[in-house]
C-alpha cells in the first residue's frame, strides 16, 4: 500500500476516525492494530521479521534494566564495586547481542548479494546469488531498534516493561516506510498515552498532508517522467544536466513530500514527529546541507556511530599518534577525520547494497574533509584581505557552490554505477549537445506544459522555503487569515493536485525513492 495511493488515503482517514471515537486510554490500540494491518497488507508474511526485531529489543531492554536494578539493590560498597564491573560487562554483552541480531537480519536480507558478488569478483568464484524479499521499512526500524537498546544501555531512560509500547514505536505505520527516524522517549509516549481531539491539529495536519501530495504528485512524479528516461547511454550533456537538476528537484520534493504527508497525518492525531528537512538548498556548505537534509539520519549517525567511534580505543590511539607525530592543525584534524570516515561509509552503505552508494557516502566525506582541512587557510585569507565572510554576495556564491556539489552527488546517487556517473560527467564537459535537448526531452515524455508546471511548482516550493528561511511560519500565518482566505489556500492545493498531478488513465502510483532503501 503506497502512501500516495487512494487506498492509503482511505485507510489513513479511517484510522484517524477510529482513533478519536475510542476512549483516550485505548487509542494506542487503534494505532497498533492499524499499523500491523498496514504492514501485513504491504509485506504479508515478512511481518515475522519486525515481530522478531520487536521481541529482541524488548527482551534486550528488560535484561539491561534488570542488571541496573541488581546494582541498585546492592548496598555493600565493596561488593557494589565488584558487581558494577560484572554488570557493565553483562550489559555490554546484551547490547552487543541485541544489535548483532537486528543488524544481522538487515545484512542477510539486504546485503547478501552484495557480499556474494564482491567475493566472486575478488576470488573468482561462482557462488550463486540468493533471492530475498525485503520487509517494509527494515532499514528504518532497524535504526530505531538500535537507538532504543543503546539509550537504555546508556541510562538515558529505563526500559519499557510494556511490549505493546515498544512494538508500536517500531511499527507505527506513517513512519515505517521512510521515517523520520525517531527516538523512543520522544515518540512512544505520544503514541501510547493518546491525544485529545483538537480542531487546529486536524486543520494544520490536513494542510501539511495536502502540501506533501502537491510536492509528490505535481512536481516529483512529473520530474520522474524525464529522469527515468534520460539516465542512459547516448544522451548528450545538456539533457543529462537537465535530468540531474530535475532529479534533485524530484528527490527533494518526493522525500520531503512523504515526510510532510506522514507528519501531517500524525499531527491530525496530535502526534509530533521530528523535523527531517530544514530548507537544505539554502546551505552554504556541504556540512550545513547534511545538517538540514535527512536530519534524523544525521542525528542517528552522530549519536550512535560518531560518538562511540570517537571514544573507542582505536580513536584514542589515533589521537595519541597524531599529537605525537603531526603538526598542531593535523593533530586536531586526523582524529575527527578518522571518526567521520565510519559515519560517511555507513551513511552510503545504509542507502543501498552497491559500491555506488559507498562511493556516494565517501564523495561527501572527501568534500567535507577538504573543507575542514582548508578552513584555517581560508580564514587567514579572508582576514588578510579584510573580507567579511558573511557578506550577501559571498553567501550567495557559497549557496551556489554547495548546490553544484550536491547536484554532483545526486548524479552519483541516480547513476547505475560509478562508471556511469563518470561517463555522464564526461558527456556534460565534452559533448554538451544543446541542439538535441528539446528532441530528447520530448522523447523522454515531457512537453513544454510539463516543464512549465514543474518550473512553477519548484518556484512555489522555493518561495515557501525562502519565507521560512526568513523566519516566517507559513502554516501559522495562514491559520491567522480569515476563514475564506484560509480555505481558498487549501482548495488551491486540492485543485492543483487534481488538475496538475501526474496521474490518469494507465497511471500507477509511483513508489517513493527512499522507500526502496
Amino acid at each position: 500500500m503506497l502512501i500516495n495511493s487512494i487506498k492509503f488515503v482511505v485507510f489513513a482517514a479511517l484510522v484517524v476516525f477510529l482513533y478519536y471515537i475510542v476512549p483516550l486510554k485505548k487509542r494506542w490500540i487503534v494505532l497498533l492494530v492499524s499499523s500491523y494491518i498496514f504492514y501485513f497488507l504491504s509485506s504479508k508474511y515478512l511481518i515475522v521479521f519486525i515481530l522478531l526485531s520487536t521481541l529482541s529489543i524488548y527482551l534486550s531492554g528488560i535484561l539491561i534494566g534488570k542488571q541496573d536494578d541488581l546494582l541498585a539493590l546492592c548496598e555493600d560498597k565493596e561488593k557494589k564495586k565488584e558487581l558494577k564491573i560484572k554488570v557493565k560487562k553483562r550489559k555490554k554483552l546484551i547490547l552487543t547481542l541485541g544489535i548483532l541480531f537486528n543488524v544481522g537480519i538487515l545484512l542477510v536480507l539486504k546485503y547478501s548479494n552484495f557480499f556474494i558478488t564482491t567475493v566472486n569478483s575478488i576470488v573468482k568464484s561462482n557462488i550463486p546469488l540468493v533471492k530475498f524479499l525485503l520487509p517494509l521499512g527494515i532499514s528504518y526500524y532497524t535504526l530505531q531498534a538500535i537507538s532504543y537498546i543503546a539509550d537504555v544501555y546508556r541510562g538515558k531512560y529505563k526500559p519499557s516493561k510494556n511490549i505493546f509500547e515498544v512494538s508500536l514505536f517500531l511499527i507505527y505505520f506513517p513512519i515505517i516506510t521512510e521515517g523520520p527516524i525517531s527516538r523512543f522517549d520522544e515518540l512512544a509516549p505520544q503514541l501510547y498515552n493518546g491525544n485529545k481531539l483538537k480542531y487546529e491539529n486536524l486543520i494544520n495536519g490536513g494542510g501539511k498532508v495536502l502540501w506533501g501530495f502537491f510536492k509528490k504528485m505535481v512536481i516529483a512524479d512529473r520530474c520522474g517522467i524525464y529522469v527515468s528516461s534520460v539516465f542512459k547511454p547516448g544522451i548528450t550533456g545538456l539533457p543529462i544536466l537537465v535530468g540531474v537538476v530535475l532529479y534533485t528537484i524530484q528527490l527533494y520534493a518526493e522525500f520531503s513530500g512523504c515526510i510532510d504527508i506522514v507528519s501531517g497525518l500524525s499531527e491530525t492525531m496530535g502526534i509530533k514527529l521530528p523535523v527531517n528537512f530544514e530548507r537544505p538548498f539554502f546551505s552554504k556548505s556541504i556540512q550545513e546541507f547534511w545538517r538540514r537534509w535527512h536530519k534524523t539520519l544525521g542525528a542517528w549517525l552522530k549519536d550512535y556511530v560518531f560518538y562511540p567511534v570517537s571514544l573507542s580505543k582505536a580513536s584514542m590511539n589515533v589521537t595519541k599518534f597524531a599529537r605525537k607525530n603531526l603538526s598542531k592543525n593535523l593533530a586536531k584534524f586526523v582524529p575527527i577525520a578518522f571518526s567521520l570516515f565510519f559515519v560517511w561509509f555507513l551513511n552510503g552503505f545504509w542507502h543501498g547494497a552497491s559500491l555506488k552508494y559507498i562511493f556516494y557516502g565517501l564523495y561527501y566525506y572527501i568534500i567535507m574533509m577538504l573543507g575542514m582541512y582548508a578552513e584555517p587557510l581560508i580564514a587567514k585569507f579572508f582576514s588578510a584581505l579584510k573580507i567579511k565572510r558573511e557578506s550577501a554576495p559571498l553567501n550567495i556564491f557559497r549557496i551556489f557552490r554547495t548546490l553544484i556539489l550536491v547536484i554532483g552527488g545526486m548524479m552519483l546517487f541516480r547513476a547505475d554505477t560509478v562508471c556511469d556517473w563518470l561517463f555522464m560527467i564526461k558527456r556534460i564537459v565534452t559533448d554538451f549537445g544543446g541542439g538535441t535537448f528539446l528532441k530528447d526531452a520530448l522523447l523522454c515524455g515531457m512537453d513544454k506544459a510539463d516543464f512549465l508546471i514543474t518550473a512553477i511548482g519548484a518556484a512555489v516550493i522555493f518561495t515557501v522555503s525562502l519565507l521560512q528561511e526568513k523566519g516566517i511560519e507559513i502554516r501559522e500565518s495562514i491559520a491567522q487569515w480569515a476563514l475564506p482566505a484560509r480555505w481558498a489556500v487549501y482548495l488551491a492545493l486540492v485543485l492543483s493536485v487534481i488538475i496538475f498531478g501526474a496521474y490518469g488513465i494507465g497511471y500507477e502510483a509511483v513508489d517513493f525513492i527512499y522507500g526502496q532503501f
